[in-house]
């Protein structure tokens, strides 16, 4: 946040996309265009708002037994932010819940697999 407080936005990205997609895909530049593109998309101003919010909101974890609607958890195996251990833990807290673990992908998943992502989906949604 510091950085891009500082004008420098557009570094940031190159910086986070190790974090954001699956170590064979760093050199997809398609997958690698597209997740710049949306950073330029969102903007240096959008960007910090979604990083205040993500470092201050509450931990949800204890809200989630009280959830009772039909619940998907998608999950890339090697999904640095969101790995499937924490994956894993929202999905056994709500009751009933499913959980899909993507292999060789990060944490865009549907970016990255979109096909066997979208046919999670649809199977567990037709369920």
């Amino acid at each position: 946040m510091q950085q891009v407080e500082q004008g420098e936005f557009r570094g940031v990205t190159d910086q986070l996309i190790p974090n954001l997609i699956h170590p064979d895909r760093l050199e997809d530049k398609e997958l690698v265009d597209t997740v710049k593109g949306m950073a330029r998309g969102v903007g240096k101003e959008a960007y910090l708002r979604q990083q205040t919010a993500i470092i201050s909101r509450p931990d949800n974890r204890p809200l989630l037994p009280t959830i009772t609607c039909p619940t998907l958890v998608v999950v890339g195996r090697e999904d640095a932010l969101t790995p499937p251990k924490v994956a894993k833990e929202i999905a056994d807290g709500v009751s009933g819940s499913e959980l899909i673990v993507v292999e060789t992908c990060g944490h865009l998943s549907t970016l990255e697999k979109p096909e066997e992502v979208s046919g999670h989906m649809r199977r567990w949604l037709t369920a």
